[in-house]
């Protein structure tokens, strides 16, 4: 299979979550950029990983990929054919098994449950007829299967363990970014009958729900982590948010290209708060 559309399958302009996760636990260890088992890690949740996860989800999603105008693009993800798809489980499988061995043989047995429990998450979100990604919203929650990234990084780089506050902070911050997306696909979405927790609530009312987790973030950072910076950052990103809903987009759908913008914008943030995350290591509690 041709290795570029596996690439786009595994949608590049979405790592950064990935790799925000797992660059949490190993805050301020400078010494860790010279461990292979360090980079071991940050190869696989950058491509098998989200290969994984949006390949299988591509592969239940088709009819309403078809539909959608962000797909066929490395920021969005690939819109595969009916063939590619069909087949697309075998080089997922192939990844996944290179990199399991070297995962549980340097992360320990620890790893096991934690890689069976994304394979589980996965599995209960695609389910073709009964997945929880049409069960509004329960989708939402499926989101928790990103929080197992961080002790999976915490293992395999033998770093401390993250407090309570700091896993719903990442958990608000995931339901937060596959929100975001929902809204982005609720044209789509409508056309295929999916349902998702934007469809049914519609476009203004979830941008809401996006602008009530932004201000829980905000609020855990000032009052537990006590990071005004970081807390200030987030708060100008939820003025952005009152602004587009309030002023300039309202409840229109996007274009592609502001699409686009918007994801080349919110990595470039991505990037500047992992920086900083990681320099103070502010969440580590």
């Amino acid at each position: 299979m041709n290795p570029l559309f596996l690439l786009k399958v595994s949608r590049p302009g979405l790592w950064f979550a990935t790799v925000w996760l797992y660059l949490l636990p190993t805050s301020q260890q400078s010494e860790i950029w010279y461990s292979p088992i360090f980079w071991l890690g940050l190869i696989y949740v950058c491509f098998p990983l989200n290969l994984l996860v949006y390949g299988w989800n591509d592969s239940v999603d088709y009819d309403t990929d078809q539909l959608n105008i962000r797909k066929d693009s490395f920021w969005f993800g690939a819109k595969g054919t009916q063939k590619q798809l069909q087949n697309l489980w075998k080089p997922i499988l192939v990844t996944q098994l290179l990199f399991y061995p070297l995962l549980i043989w340097f992360g320990g047995w620890q790893m096991i449950p934690l890689l069976f429990g994304m394979l589980l998450v996965n599995y209960l979100y695609n389910l073709p007829e009964k997945g929880l990604r049409g069960k509004p919203p329960l989708e939402l929650l499926c989101q928790v299967g990103y929080l197992l990234i961080a002790p999976l990084s915490i293992y395999l780089n033998q770093v401390d363990h993250l407090p309570f506050a700091t896993y719903l902070y990442l958990f608000l911050f995931a339901v937060q970014s596959h929100i975001m997306g929902e809204v982005m696909d609720i044209e789509p979405d409508r056309k295929s009958n999916r349902k998702t927790t934007a469809t049914v609530l519609g476009t203004a009312k979830t941008k809401m729900i996006i602008m009530l987790l932004v201000l829980i973030e905000v609020i855990l950072l000032l009052f537990y982590f006590n990071d005004k910076f970081f807390a200030g950052f987030l708060g100008l990103g939820l003025v952005w948010l009152l602004i587009d809903l309030l002023i300039i987009f309202k409840t229109k759908k996007y274009t592609l290209g502001q699409m686009k913008l918007f994801a080349f914008g919110s990595n470039a943030l991505a990037v500047i708060s992992m920086v900083y995350v990681w320099i103070s290591g502010c969440l580590l509690g």
